[in-house]
């Protein structure tokens, strides 16, 4: 197993409450170039062939696997080779049912990997004015639509801004 000291959280930038599948998400990485190994492909999901992450955090809560966690992702440029990636499907806004199966996925990942920092892919932008902090001009991306830290605070309860309202229907 590789080392891991990153646990990195993204969405699929997708209008929320649409349903993105792995399968999808495989598409768009590999029309840009993103590509698996085959002795990997034939480790887990063969039909998987760019996906760049460990995880996919369905509308529904469900959770699929993307990449083995023993394999190099492909979801944080300079940060692959040690870090996991969790891609909840959406923007900013989440079921319950995505955001309590996201906090059991980092839980999870927290006690096989005690030592990982948990971030937003957005928090690893680079500090433009070097004073320590990633502050929103200074993000590349805005994935994830929520603060990662201020998630973790509040014991990973979905913040009231962030949940998505079903159709009671």
């Amino acid at each position: 197993m590789r080392e891991i000291n990153l646990i990195v959280i993204h969405c699929s930038a997708t209008p929320n409450g649409r349903w993105v599948s792995t399968l999808d998400i495989d598409q768009w990485h590999a029309a840009r170039g993103f590509k698996r190994r085959g002795d990997w492909r034939a480790r887990q999901n063969a039909q998987l062939g760019a996906i760049g992450y460990h995880f996919v955090v369905y509308t529904n809560g469900a959770i699929a696997t993307g990449r083995h966690l023993a394999e190099v992702g492909a979801h944080v440029y300079g940060n692959n080779r040690s870090s996991i990636g969790i891609c909840v499907a959406g923007t900013d806004k989440f079921t319950r049912a995505q955001w309590g199966s996201l906090a059991a996925l980092v839980d999870r990942l927290r006690q096989e990997f005690p030592g990982a920092r948990i971030t937003g892919h957005r928090d690893l932008s680079p500090d433009k004015d070097n004073d320590g902090l990633v502050e929103p001009w200074e993000w590349l991306k805005t994935c994830p639509g929520f603060d990662v830290a201020a998630w973790q605070r509040a014991d990973m309860l979905p913040p009231p801004a962030g949940v998505l309202e079903e159709d009671p229907a």
